[in-house]
């Protein structure tokens, strides 16, 4: 069954203003860059239309066709894979820098890169990863304001609904992406609202409580990361420098800090596949002293290892999350093939670089024991068959999570 036509249209544009609204928070005279895929032009002009209304100067808009990722790994020679153009990166970073707001629409066939060579995969990445050091910079330390928000791309809908027509496996998708972003409520803003402040007290919570250190187990983990001295637990919205409230993920139902780069002990097993350009699925790894000492996965080993592989510090944690398992996503069942959305399905955690907001007074360079890395892959870890304890210094602890739910 497809959702009737007009009834699409409205509410792709409510979810338009909610990204402008809730995700931006688009302010009167603000220019607006939006990096959107080919096929979300309606969602685009929706943006557009009510950017232009609340009284945008400008909105710029980026359009990127996935194919030619896939045209330059097939042609490209191989100089080109270690080649990116840190102009592109550097103009978003100006504009940022001089109070535009960044909108990322996602959606993408998460099978493109099945078949590409993982080695000229890392490369690239390696590769844009220094490119866009400056603007990966302005992003973490929230010093803009930024959002992404989903969209149903025809390839990606197929990937999840093979059994079903392409219009229908569309159709599918979009009621999953408004039941997450909870545009299905009888009034998404105040919902919105009160989810913020739930994610909200839940940081004021973890942030109170000090921990030390997070203890995992479950099946086939037990996992120890110690958390960075003065650490922030973050959660739905932020507070931009410049003083305008954003939420950057839409969907989110996650609360996350920083892990300290050099205590992170013991063997962690996936939860759900992995998708980053190729699907990994199965992974599992030994942390020593912080790097990982040992990888392997049932699907995509030799991606996720050459992924470890991209600097000094992508074989580190920048991030760990927690999620019930009662989140809506999680309760749908599904796997998006989409780390927006997977990764608020399960509590996680990320290789790589860690994020200014989670820092003690937002300073990175300040803060001895964060990882610095040009990646940042998270991937889920958490289930119904996963505890979480808080570990306190002196190694007393205090049950957090037991079978994927928070206990306080």
């Amino acid at each position: 069954m497809t959702i009737p036509h007009d009834d699409l249209a409205q509410r792709i544009d409510l979810l338009a203003q909610i990204a402008l609204k809730i995700g931006v928070g688009l302010q009167s005279g603000q220019e607006l860059i939006v990096n959107a895929p080919l096929e979300s032009v309606p969602l685009v002009r929706a943006i557009a239309r009510h950017a232009y209304r609340a009284g945008a100067a400008a909105v710029l808009v980026n359009y990127a066709d996935d194919m030619m990722k896939l045209i330059h790994f097939d042609d490209g020679m191989d100089a080109s894979f270690d080649h990116a153009p840190v102009w592109r990166y550097e103009s978003v970073a100006r504009a940022l820098s001089e109070g535009a707001a960044l909108l990322n629409i996602f959606g993408a066939d998460p099978n493109l890169l099945a078949n590409v060579d993982p080695r000229r995969k890392a490369r690239s990445e390696r590769a844009h990863g220094m490119a866009a050091q400056k603007l990966f910079t302005i992003i973490g330390g929230v010093q803009a304001s930024w959002s992404i928000i989903p969209f149903a791309h025809p390839a990606w809908a197929k990937a999840m609904f093979p059994d079903l027509g392409e219009a229908e496996a569309v159709s599918r998708l979009w009621r999953e992406i408004f039941k997450a972003t909870r545009l299905d409520a009888p009034d998404p803003v105040a919902d919105w609202a009160a989810h913020v402040a739930r994610l909200h007290a839940r940081a004021a919570m973890l942030n109170d409580r000090r921990f030390d250190a997070l203890h995992f187990t479950g099946p086939g983990t037990d996992l120890r990361v110690g958390l960075l001295p003065g650490h922030v637990w973050a959660g739905g919205t932020v507070t931009t420098t410049t003083g305008i409230t954003c939420l950057p993920n839409i969907p989110t139902e996650e609360v996350f800090t920083m892990p300290h780069r050099d205590r992170v002990d013991g063997v962690v097993r996936a939860t759900k596949p992995l998708s980053h350009g190729s699907l990994m699925s199965g992974i599992e790894v030994k942390f020593e002293a912080g790097r990982i000492v040992a990888a392997d996965a049932q699907v995509g080993g030799e991606v996720f290892r050459n992924l470890i592989a991209t600097d000094d510090g992508a074989a580190r944690l920048g991030e760990v999350a927690l999620v019930p398992h009662a989140s809506p996503i999680s309760q749908s069942g599904l796997l998006f093939l989409n780390t927006l959305f997977d990764e608020n399905a399960a509590s996680h955690i990320a290789i790589g670089r860690a994020l200014a907001i989670n820092a003690p007074g937002g300073d990175i360079a300040a803060s001895p024991g964060a990882n610095q890395s040009l990646i940042h892959v998270d991937w889920m870890i958490g289930s119904a068959e996963i505890d979480v304890d808080g570990l306190a210094a002196d190694g007393t602890a205090s049950p957090l999570m037991r079978q994927g739910e928070f206990v306080a």
